[in-house]
């Protein structure tokens, strides 16, 4: 007998695997084009399977955080990083390096070692979620080497301390980077 899985894990099951990368994709090229409709259509198909609360649970979590981002980028500028630190405070890391690393391509120089330093801060908290320390340990380190240079560009956007130490002690708990009044109202 197949029994349901309970927990939503995308390094151990396929199936969450697949339904990560699927929205989080979507949920990419939607913001793009400026169209939530695209990811809301993939969620009600994906909510519409015989799925294990496990898997509900986290496309009804994602949703809700979607609206939210769209929401929220909606009002501010059209600036990547922006957008990634709007992203990271809704902690959707899996989404902030699918959105840096499309800026990430047409990058150049140190912009584009600053946005792989970024995509790599995100992943440290995937790995964190799933009780990869090990292997958070490492991308922090590497991630940490180009945002500490950087910390100067950082503070345009935030104040970067909280930031790199939460990085360098992995704390589980990652830190809100825009603390602007219209991004926290929302976000709670």
């Amino acid at each position: 007998m197949n029994e349901k899985p309970t927990v939503f894990d995308p390094f151990q099951d396929r199936l969450s695997r697949d339904i990560r990368n699927d929205l989080s994709s979507t949920f990419s090229k939607a913001l793009a084009a400026g169209d939530p409709a695209l990811v809301e259509t993939l969620a009600k198909s994906l909510l519409a399977r015989d799925l294990s609360s496990c898997y509900r649970d986290y496309i009804l979590s994602r949703i809700d955080r979607y609206r939210r981002a769209f929401d929220l980028i909606r009002k501010s500028d059209s600036d990547v990083f922006r957008q990634g630190f709007i992203l990271w405070d809704l902690q959707l890391f899996f989404e902030v390096h699918e959105v840096l690393e499309h800026a990430w391509y047409h990058a150049q120089g140190e912009i584009k070692l600053l946005l792989q330093a970024l995509i790599r801060a995100a992943g440290v908290y995937i790995k964190l979620e799933f009780g990869y320390s090990r292997q958070a340990g490492k991308m922090a380190e590497r991630a940490l080497r180009v945002l500490e240079k950087n910390a100067e560009f950082l503070g345009r956007y935030f104040p970067p301390e909280e930031f790199l130490s939460a990085l360098r002690t992995l704390d589980p708990h990652p830190p809100i980077l825009l603390k602007e009044p219209s991004s926290l109202s929302e976000l709670q």
